[in-house]
């Protein structure tokens, strides 16, 4: 059973918090929150979404002992897991929070406690995500984004390229954005490849948005850089991978 860890909170939050307000409170009531590796908390910086479960408990005489389990999904589709202590010193005092970064440093810190052993621990689902938060919205810079637009798909060399009507939608962009994207790679093609994905995103007179996905690659027979633009970002990594899989 999944148990949101607001529902046992000493303060429950109001509203659905974002990924970072739920680690910033997690980070803040938490004691030895410095301790925890740098490297962890810039990865967290790019969370998407988050799930807490309630994964052990004791009670008894005025002394509690609850652990949890913090999970974020990263925008790279990977996750980051810290694990939080609550206890108290003396019976009904309040509650001291702890956070470590594996389940083996949290059975150390609980075994310091001399309390009874937890009761049995709850059943850990995959995580359901709760809070999920919308992909942020581009940042666009006004520019002569049509020409741009223009540009990139006289350069694209793949067959199945966007089509003129498309082209002819992006001529009336009035802004546009160019960010690399990461997440799930080609897979790895014969030493020396390289291959690169942007999005390049168009704002259009109405206000609505579309983007075109540029993959460049050297996976040519004389080495040379291909660009290759699509409609979608699936159609685009999956491209990538049939071309890693006939280099490889």
């Amino acid at each position: 059973m999944s148990v949101p860890y607001e529902t046992a909170a000493p303060e429950p939050a109001e509203s659905p918090e974002s990924p970072e307000e739920h680690l910033a409170r997690l980070l803040g009531r938490a004691l030895n929150s410095f301790e925890l590796p740098d490297e962890v908390i810039r990865r967290l910086d790019c969370a998407l979404a988050y799930d807490s479960s309630l994964h052990s408990a004791h009670h008894s005489a005025g002394l509690h002992r609850e652990t949890y389990r913090h999970t974020w999904l990263l925008a790279d589709g990977s996750a980051v897991t810290l694990w939080e202590l609550a206890h108290n010193a003396t019976p009904g005092g309040a509650s001291d929070h702890e956070v470590y970064t594996d389940e083996e440093e949290l059975q150390t810190a609980t075994s310091r406690l001399g309390l009874p052993p937890d009761t049995p621990e709850l059943e850990l689902p995959a995580p359901t995500w709760l809070w999920a938060v919308p992909a942020p919205r581009h940042v666009f810079a006004c520019g002569d984004s049509a020409d741009h637009a223009r540009r990139l798909l006289r350069r694209a060399e793949n067959a199945d390229h966007p089509d003129d009507r498309t082209a002819t939608l992006l001529a009336t962009a009035t802004a546009h954005e160019i960010t690399q994207a990461f997440g799930r790679p080609g897979r790895a093609g014969r030493s020396g490849l390289s291959y690169v994905l942007y999005e390049h995103a168009f704002l259009l007179p109405d206000d609505s948005e579309i983007s075109l996905w540029e993959v460049e690659h050297t996976a040519t027979p004389d080495g040379r850089h291909m660009c290759e633009v699509y409609l979608s970002e699936d159609a685009a990594r999956s491209a990538m991978e049939r071309r890693a899989a006939r280099q490889g």
